[in-house]
């Protein structure tokens, strides 16, 4: 369902204006276009739902914008063991081959990912402001959900930084002069979060699924999808029972959620916003603003095209043309041997291109290799012709391929790896394990163990961006994350890995910045 794509439609300068810079910077400050004090603007339904619209619309910039490409699923999965991270050579993108290799710095490492977010949570802040201005025309209703919606997706844009930075500034209420809030501990950030998330989870005000219009609004769902990540990655065994319990109210409510019968349905665009979903990024083709002059402006996703073979010569559904891919995330053939020849997530997880490349210069029937090309490519985000027929200009930029954030398949296995964690139902964790398997067509568990699960997951979630973190919060990554037999990772990971560099426009912009560690 495409109705509600980007909800921010025709509205993102109302709420403020946009800045290239960090939370150091006056893009906190508010313009405008009415010319009206922001305090009478700001009094009517209308306009209150133009700053929620606006705060919603960050979501959509972190594949290509601000200076970077910064793709949630590519900035994760570089870090972890399924795939390399191509593109031309190791100095194309060259912050994702240094994560990749664990040697990243202030000049190497995801800069516009924290501008994106923190423009959410600036976004986010300026609405909760403006709520009580308005209170007089809006409906207990409408206000309450207006400031639901606002304080969860603040959650989520902090949540991405958390996961990557760990040690960042926090703020709840936008700043002035000299634009500076306190850097807390990831420990902190962690416990602050969790507690605003909490909050917003036992108001019970967002439904727990949106009618078809509204698709991509933040739900009680996604909230505890949201819940149980953050929870399972900080590892607070303390919340684990109220996580299981929201994993388990999704999986039973059978009136909105359930599994899709054939997991490469999910992917197509026929997909988009089916039982599964429980959260995506919208993306639209058609009437697209976005191009290579208007990257933060409303369209497509690049997505596509960073993660698809260069020079393509036509064919298996997409048709050649004169800018296509970019050669970035190849698949390991490593990957690829992981799953059984009768495992149906295989085909849809991995497009085998195989024999297809070429080393020299494409021709009519061969791809042009690029580095670390192993024929295997993503095959949940490939291109295909359909996807961004309806683009006016720069079409390779505006493919309208939702990004699958929650699916109700990790709620089962996030399900069955707390009820093992906190001594539960270890038959139900079994069943849950294998309702993933049944659908992939391999053989059923007789028992399972938590290493299980976070191998069902590896299978499950290639190139969704999970893989990473699972391996972080396992205490896996130090024997996972080793120099491989190619040469291309040199690096072991180590603890101190796990939050990456803060750039060095922050630190310049803020003398009080301490950088991670790493």
């Amino acid at each position: 369902m495409k109705t509600m794509k980007y909800i921010a439609l025709g509205v993102m300068a109302s709420s403020m204006t946009l800045a290239t810079t960090s939370c150091s910077d006056n893009f906190l400050e508010v313009e405008n276009p009415s010319g009206e004090p922001l305090e009478e603007y700001y009094t009517t339904d209308e306009h209150i739902n133009e700053a929620l619209n606006a705060a919603y619309d960050p979501i959509h910039w972190p594949d290509w914008g601000l200076g970077q490409y910064n793709a949630l699923n590519i900035d994760a999965e570089i870090m972890g063991d399924d795939f390399w991270v191509g593109g031309s050579d190791k100095n194309d993108n060259q912050q994702w081959h240094m994560l990749f290799n664990f040697e990243a710095n202030a000049s190497y490492t995801l800069s516009s990912l924290w501008t994106v977010d923190y423009s959410g949570i600036k976004r986010c802040n300026d609405l909760l402001k403006y709520i009580p201005w308005a209170a007089g025309n809006l409906t207990a209703e409408n206000k309450a959900s207006y400031e639901m919606q606002g304080r969860a997706l603040r959650v989520y844009f902090y949540n991405n930084l958390w996961h990557y930075f760990g040690n960042i500034p926090f703020y709840l209420e936008n700043l002035s002069i000299p634009y500076t809030a306190p850097q807390l501990k990831a420990d902190e950030v962690y416990n602050n979060l969790i507690t605003e998330l909490e909050a917003v989870i036992d108001s019970k005000v967002l439904p727990m699924r949106w009618d078809d219009k509204n698709s991509g609004r933040m739900s009680q769902a996604m909230c505890y999808m949201m819940y149980a990540e953050m929870v399972m990655y900080q590892n607070d065994k303390t919340r684990y029972p109220k996580a299981l319990q929201y994993m388990q109210e999704i999986i039973n409510d059978k009136s909105e959620y359930g599994l899709m019968d054939n997991f490469a349905d999910i992917w197509k665009e026929s997909g988009e916003w089916c039982k599964e979903s429980i959260w995506e990024i919208n993306y639209e083709d058609g009437n697209n603003e976005r191009g290579w002059s208007s990257p933060l402006a409303i369209g497509g996703t690049i997505l596509p095209t960073l993660i698809s073979p260069n020079a393509w010569p036509g064919g298996d559904g997409w048709v050649k043309q004169a800018s296509d891919g970019w050669g970035f995330l190849p698949v390991r053939q490593e990957t690829y041997d992981l799953y059984s020849d009768n495992d149906t997530r295989r085909a849809a997880t991995c497009w085998d291109c195989r024999g297809m490349g070429t080393d020299g210069d494409a021709d009519d029937t061969h791809y042009h290799k690029r580095y670390q090309d192993t024929g295997l490519w993503l095959a949940k985000y490939r291109p295909f012709t359909e996807n961004n027929a309806d683009a006016g200009f720069d079409a390779n930029l505006n493919y309208n391929n939702n990004y699958r954030f929650y699916r109700v398949a990790e709620a089962y296995l996030n399900a069955a790896e707390l009820l093992l964690e906190t001594g539960g139902d270890a038959n139900l964790a079994k069943d849950y394990v294998n309702k993933i398997r049944n659908r992939a067509g391999v053989a059923q568990k007789t028992s399972v163990t938590v290493d299980d699960v976070i191998e069902e997951r590896h299978l499950e979630f290639v190139g969704e961006g999970k893989r990473y973190f699972d391996l972080v919060r396992s205490g896996k990554a130090a024997s996972v994350l080793t120099p491989d037999k190619y040469g291309y990772r040199t690096n072991s990971w180590t603890e101190s890995k796990k939050y990456i560099p803060i750039a060095q426009a922050e630190l310049d912009s803020d003398p009080a910045l301490v950088q991670n560690d790493y």
